[in-house]
């Protein structure tokens, strides 16, 4: 029969880990040298989420959510040495966080939709970071956010202080425009001008995904999984011709894309 670990019995553990009598590569981490586990571990559950999907089995997201909680211990435990704070102090903060953004269910606010929570959250938020104009929000958007996600919360943030094009015709002609001037600074041979162009081209797809409602982060991934599952038909498809990719023409592997299509 397993054993049902309570909360503290887990903390506790990690502790132990850290202990001079523990494990060596644990008591040798950081808040630093974790970080890309961190990192590893949140992409890891939102793989398991994608997988739900189709196993229906949750045993996977179970396990990675566990390894993301492992983190989030890690870390207090390592302040906790640090004497910074403890495990406790990071629930107290959250629980306080949840209870005072939420005054729709523990106040007298009224919030009957979705749009409704999102827009008192993004006030109550403002106040609590003292925040006066929306460059200062614009400042506090994490630089390691992944590309797309970090220029969609810029954009977003924007939007409210009146700065947007106003029909998704313009956010289209924009980035036509970005074209244009990408090729017009590949042709100059300006390298500098080039990269500049080609960030603004990323820039303006980025904004034209939010007139769509399309979720940027979510097109490239299934993107990316499609053209995988193409290549792999056509290398296969070569093969049974008894050929490489490389030793066929650009037409003959043409051909092949378009069979796959």
């Amino acid at each position: 029969m397993k054993k049902n670990y309570s909360y503290e019995e887990f903390v506790e553990i990690i502790r132990k880990l850290r202990s001079k009598d523990g494990c060596p590569w644990d008591r040798e981490q950081t808040h630093e040298s974790l970080k890309s586990c961190l990192i590893e571990e949140a992409y890891e559950v939102i793989e398991g989420i994608d997988l739900l999907e189709k196993t229906k089995d949750p045993a996977n997201l179970c396990e990675e959510l566990g390894d993301v909680l492992l983190q989030v211990v890690m870390h207090s435990v390592i302040a906790e040495e640090e004497k910074n704070f403890t495990i406790q102090d990071v629930i107290n903060g959250i629980s306080e966080k949840m209870v005072r953004r939420h005054p729709h269910v523990f106040g007298d606010v009224v919030a009957e939709t979705s749009s409704e929570v999102l827009e008192n959250w993004e006030e109550i938020k403002k106040k609590e970071k003292e925040e006066t104009s929306v460059s200062e929000g614009l400042a506090r958007i994490p630089r390691a956010f992944p590309p797309t996600m970090r220029a969609a919360k810029v954009q977003k943030k924007v939007e409210k202080a009146g700065l947007q094009f106003s029909t998704y015709e313009e956010a289209l002609n924009h980035v036509k425009q970005r074209l244009e001037s990408l090729e017009n600074a590949r042709v100059s041979g300006n390298l500098d001008a080039f990269e500049g162009e080609f960030g603004d081209l990323l820039f303006g797809v980025v904004n034209l995904s939010r007139f769509l409602q399309l979720n940027v982060e979510n097109s490239l991934t299934n993107a990316t999984d499609k053209f995988i599952n193409r290549f792999v038909s056509i290398e296969k498809c070569a093969l049974n011709q008894g050929k490489t990719l490389k030793e066929m023409s650009i037409d003959e592997q043409g051909a092949l894309w378009g069979r796959m299509k």
